[in-house]
């Protein structure tokens, strides 16, 4: 397990989130990398697995948004069924479908479902996966591996999560379970392992709403400058109802609007533990000062949404006569301890990095999931990877984190700013509720 140092909030730091806000001047085409790692990557082979198509759907706002009375099903059948008629591939050639999702009840049931009414044949199997904020990763990389191990010829990865409809479920454990301390940080909300993380690692809240604002920032400016349009695909609901744009952004947010903002989760902040574990009490009394810093502004939304990449080999695709728009080159997945689930991007960008011999300066565009402020912010820093370099048009911060979608998601915003600039290269990670962290590196063409 990777050792973590403590972040301590030094005169470089300090000018760094200087030199990050506005974040407007951070912006502009990468310089494409000639390393020998890269060149082996660009190479290309007949049985590479390669990405044909990857768009999303609009993402909303849980509660109030766009899919508030939307199903996962719907959700499902409309994304399914505006791939198919994009792409205009035939139903019958799929070979395996994977959908990335973590609330619905009985999601291999629904997604089944949702996959016949979209025009895809009994014929064609369909799989679901679980491994909460990875899940659309997972899906891409389950989908990718089958084509790699000969099983599959064509596939379609699926992330799909509605949050609105399908909250976090509590988890249930035996006392048996419970009783032990590293199981019990494992299930414990996600909001409790962000304050750990701010505690621990020494995060404080001017500098977890400085990497809000950039994320609201440039998600604002993405918004205006139609930036999303090339990753979205428009879906038409059951009714009849187009979708073709996010609801999610919030715009005109700044840094005072951000720090008038309160901690949503008080009862976790340092003082209020400490109290807890001292008086055994649930929560501490209203007048106590926690000192929590996580809030509305600088936590991932919670949201709607879902998205779609298909994969095939390289050789199907010339056959076919199907554009590629990028190489899947592989994923890693560790473990982190629970309590700090928050920093499974650190070791899950240093393994995948690792494996295909890469230097975190040959990555050009990261997506690296803003799932609080207080983890990416440290997780960027112990990187040290440029912001310029990481969620160009924002992150989940701002655009919001529907579980299942986000991995997906992630593949599908980073293709299409490599298109954008002219990069090469893209590095995918996020933490992992329980304690764990994933990244995948994904070559555009």
């Amino acid at each position: 397990m990777l050792p973590l140092r403590t972040l301590t909030m030094s005169r470089n730091l300090s000018s760094r989130l200087t030199a990050l806000v506005p974040p407007s001047a951070l912006t502009g085409t990468r310089k494409a990398s000639t390393s020998a790692a890269v060149a082996k990557l660009l190479e290309k082979k007949p049985d590479d697995v390669v990405i044909t198509f990857a768009k999303r759907a609009p993402l909303g706002r849980a509660k109030k948004g766009q899919y508030k009375d939307v199903p996962v099903d719907e959700m499902l059948r409309a994304i399914l069924a505006a791939t198919l008629q994009h792409t205009g591939i035939d139903p019958s050639k799929i070979d395996d479908i994977c959908v990335g999702t973590c609330h619905p009840p009985s999601p291999l049931y629904v997604s089944r479902a949702a996959a016949l009414a979209a025009g895809i044949p009994p014929s064609v199997p369909i799989s679901t996966v679980n491994r909460l904020c990875s899940s659309g990763l997972m899906s891409i990389r389950n989908i990718a591996n089958a084509i790699k191990a000969g099983d599959v010829g064509l596939g379609f990865a699926v992330g799909v999560e509605n949050m609105t409809l399908n909250p976090r479920p509590s988890p249930e454990v035996t006392e048996a379970v419970s009783s032990h301390p590293k199981a019990n940080d494992s299930i414990q909300p996600m909001g409790w392992t962000s304050e750990r993380v701010a505690e621990h690692y020494k995060v404080p809240r001017a500098v977890q709403d400085a990497y809000a604002l950039i994320s609201h920032t440039r998600a604002q400016k993405a918004v205006e400058s139609g930036t999303f349009a090339s990753e979205i695909i428009p879906i038409t609901l059951w009714n009849g109802l187009v979708l073709n744009a996010d609801d999610t952004v919030r715009p005109g947010v700044t840094k005072e609007s951000l720090s008038a903002l309160k901690p949503v989760f008080p009862q976790w902040g340092p003082k209020a533990t400490a109290l807890e574990a001292v008086e055994g009490s649930v929560l501490p009394p209203a007048e106590s000062s926690s000192e929590a810093s996580t809030t509305a502004g600088n936590a991932s939304g919670v949201g709607d949404g879902a998205a779609v990449v298909v994969l095939t080999t390289r050789a199907r695709a010339e056959k076919e006569g199907w554009e590629v728009k990028g190489k899947w080159v592989g994923c890693d997945v560790v473990g982190v301890e629970p309590r700090y689930m928050g920093v499974g991007p650190i070791p899950a960008i240093r393994s995948v990095l690792g494996r295909y011999g890469l230097s975190k300066e040959e990555i050009d565009v990261y997506e690296i999931n803003e799932a609080f402020a207080s983890q990416f912010a440290y997780c960027v820093e112990e990187l040290g990877i440029p912001m310029e370099k990481i969620n160009p048009n924002g992150g989940s911060i701002a655009l919001t984190h529907p579980v299942g979608m986000t991995g997906t998601r992630q593949v599908v915003s980073g293709l299409a700013e490599l298109e954008r600039t002219g990069g090469q290269l893209l590095c995918t990670s996020m933490c992992v509720g329980s304690g764990m962290g994933a990244a995948s590196v994904v070559v555009r063409e």
